[in-house]
């Protein structure tokens, strides 16, 4: 992912809301969401060039999702970002403890913030520095630069997120489209991550819309007080054409199925 909204306990009835964007080279194999081989139980995308994910849920409520930290040109890494997050959805461990083994060897991944959640709490781990903090309730929105750092497109989908909570009907297509948004914000506004002015503004927007590199899916996940969980996902070729879009839902650690049509 490149960028990651967390909403917990902010929505009657749904202590966790995640809407994220994934940004990535278009020509990299990737495996739409679905109900994953190893365990039918979780949901999510696949890389299908390091066998890792970017966003990912379980059942049971157990959730994560990855973001890398944009700091000049990319370097390699002896382990992916993404087996983040597929080791913790098919894992055991306490979100604490699988974040605290992970910062015991931080040094072995590529820079990235991870969110990791289960029974409607969050935790986030950042390769920027600090240990593993839970997140508070509210509106977290997480971008490639360190947590707590203001960009454009976290502002931008936070306060899109707050006209759409505030509203009567929650409709899950109007949140999905506040991920949308390709809006370029002036380049005063731009961060300085070290890949030059051109790069800064074909990544600001909350959509990249790119012939080569852009946002590849959007993705809704949400849990319920009834032990639903739910995770929409619409996704994007070169230049944001739209390639479709798949619903998955589970209930208290069944296997995912299609969501029902009337959803």
């Amino acid at each position: 992912m490149c960028l990651i909204l967390v909403a917990l306990d902010v929505l009657p009835q749904r202590p966790l809301l995640l809407l994220g964007n994934r940004d990535e080279f278009h020509g990299r194999a990737s495996a739409a969401a679905a109900p994953w081989a190893e365990d039918a139980r979780v949901a999510g995308g696949r890389d299908l060039v390091a066998g890792g994910s970017w966003l990912a849920a379980r059942s049971d409520g157990r959730f994560a999702a990855v973001t890398n930290v944009r700091s000049g040109i990319p370097a390699t890494a002896p382990r992916s970002r993404g087996a983040l997050v597929r080791d913790f959805v098919l894992g055991s461990a306490l979100p604490e403890d699988h974040l605290a083994q992970i910062h015991a060897v931080i040094d072995q991944y590529g820079p990235f913030n991870l969110v990791v959640g289960q029974a409607g709490a969050a935790w986030l781990l950042s390769s920027t520095g600090g240990e593993p903090r839970r997140l508070a309730p509210g509106v977290h929105a997480i971008s490639n630069g360190a947590p707590g750092v203001v960009w454009p497109k976290t502002t931008r989908l936070a306060q899109g997120f707050a006209a759409w909570s505030s509203a009567r009907a929650h409709d899950e297509t109007a949140a999905l489209d506040l991920l949308l948004d390709r809006s370029h914000p002036q380049d005063a506004a731009l961060p300085d991550t070290g890949v030059g002015i051109e790069l800064e503004r074909l990544l600001a927007p909350v959509f990249v819309q790119g012939a080569h590199y852009g946002t590849r899916a959007s993705s809704l996940l949400t849990c319920s007080d009834a032990g639903v969980v739910r995770l929409r996902e619409r996704r994007f070729g070169p230049n944001g054409i739209a390639q479709g879009e798949a619903c998955w839902q589970a209930v208290r650690d069944a296997a995912f199925g299609a969501c029902p049509t009337t959803a």
